[in-house]
């Protein structure tokens, strides 16, 4: 499967997970908040197809992300139930396991944030600005870092701007103080480990220098 046919692939299971997905979600209002972020990512994606192409890797990494989105998005970040469906399937509460007092299902989508994401941002840089080198990894994870903090100002406002139970449904908190600083945190780590991933893998496949004869 060509590239082009590969992203058509991806565009139709997203749109038709979305659809599904948008018929009965547990807070309609939330919904709508949390899917404009889906549609800056779209409009942003469609405003640069001509003078960006994205490999065929960063179009899956972009898709598992707003299929995780899409889930949280539907239920609500704070209440979906993934505790459930892994019980469900291997007999295990997570949840009760480790201990866990809150539902991080946000955590989770955080983290692979950064990891799905920080690929799909450096191949962009790097075609945008023209940087090569170790300076494209570095701008990369800078980047998502920003975006990662700006997403927080942006939960920040709009909590204050719509309140009560639907700001801290898209916030999504859950009580904790300091939830902004460990999702940027994860997001931050994400990027790093996709960094790292990245940088092996490619080291990996750089030929040997040949070798002179003694």
């Amino acid at each position: 499967m060509n590239a082009r046919a590969l992203r058509l692939v991806l565009i139709l299971a997203f749109a038709g997970l979305w659809a599904g997905l948008a018929l009965a979600p547990v807070d309609r209002e939330a919904w709508v908040l949390e899917n404009l972020l889906v549609l800056a990512l779209a409009a942003a994606l469609l405003a640069t197809r001509r003078r960006l192409v994205l490999s065929s890797a960063a179009d899956l990494q972009i898709f598992a992300f707003l299929c995780l989105h899409a889930v949280g998005a539907h239920y609500t970040y704070s209440l979906v139930p993934y505790d459930r469906w892994l019980e469900t399937l291997t007999g295990i509460a997570l949840g009760d396991r480790l201990g866990l007092d809150r539902n991080h299902y946000d955590r989770v989508v955080h983290l692979a944030y950064g990891l799905l994401l920080t690929g799909p941002a450096r191949e962009a840089l790097a075609q945008a600005s023209g940087v090569a080198g170790a300076w494209r990894h570095v701008y990369a994870v800078l980047t998502m870092v920003g975006l990662s903090a700006g997403y927080e100002i942006v939960e920040w406002g709009a909590a204050m701007v719509f309140g009560g139970d639907l700001g801290l449904a898209y916030v999504g908190a859950q009580g904790d103080p300091w939830d902004a600083q460990k999702d940027m945190a994860l997001a931050t780590l994400g990027s790093l480990i996709a960094t790292a991933i990245a940088v092996l893998a490619r080291g990996a496949v750089q030929p040997e220098p040949a070798r002179t004869a003694p």
